[in-house]
């Protein structure tokens, strides 16, 4: 069930939109869910659906099409590190090989203490900072060594006073 407060957040972007054309909220609303519940589940899917006049599978279509959406629930910092071509060049494999092991989690895992889900990510359009991540989908972070890593994983656990 989608809380009352969060399907009032919806109100702002449909309005950004014609009346007949609601359903071009369907991301922003998506994107609403999942910073409230975590993750956009198949029933969250429905009531996004209903409430913007669309059918579930178009919102299906949407959320397994972008990555961005967690489908399943996923530790407090998802770490996406991107493996397209140019990051691999320049050292996106290395870096997501350091993360699994400084966090003890595979690829689409989650640490045991459920604070870190690590991820790949296709293209963050930032090939001449390589390798780069994202946390959160939401901040990039450029040149990661394998020492900015692990600043990165001490400064996210100490932030959730972890460390």
């Amino acid at each position: 069930m989608i809380p009352e407060a969060t399907k009032a957040r919806f109100v702002r972007e449909v309005a950004k939109y014609p009346a007949d054309q609601r359903q071009s909220a369907v991301m922003a609303c998506l994107a609403i869910v999942q910073q409230d519940l975590g993750h956009v589940s198949v029933e969250s899917e429905r009531e996004v659906a209903d409430y913007l006049g669309m059918p579930p599978m178009a919102v299906h279509e949407v959320t397994t099409f972008y990555n961005m959406y967690n489908q399943q629930p996923v530790g407090r910092f998802k770490l996406n590190v991107c493996t397209n071509l140019p990051c691999q060049l320049r050292g996106g494999a290395h870096a997501l090989d350091h993360l699994t092991r400084r966090l003890g989690a595979q690829v689409d895992g989650t640490t045991c203490d459920g604070l870190f889900t690590l991820q790949t990510f296709e293209c963050l359009g930032a090939c001449a900072d390589a390798p780069v991540m994202l946390v959160n989908d939401r901040s990039m972070c450029s040149f990661m060594s394998d020492e900015k890593l692990d600043q990165l994983v001490e400064g996210l656990r100490a932030a959730e006073g972890q460390a």
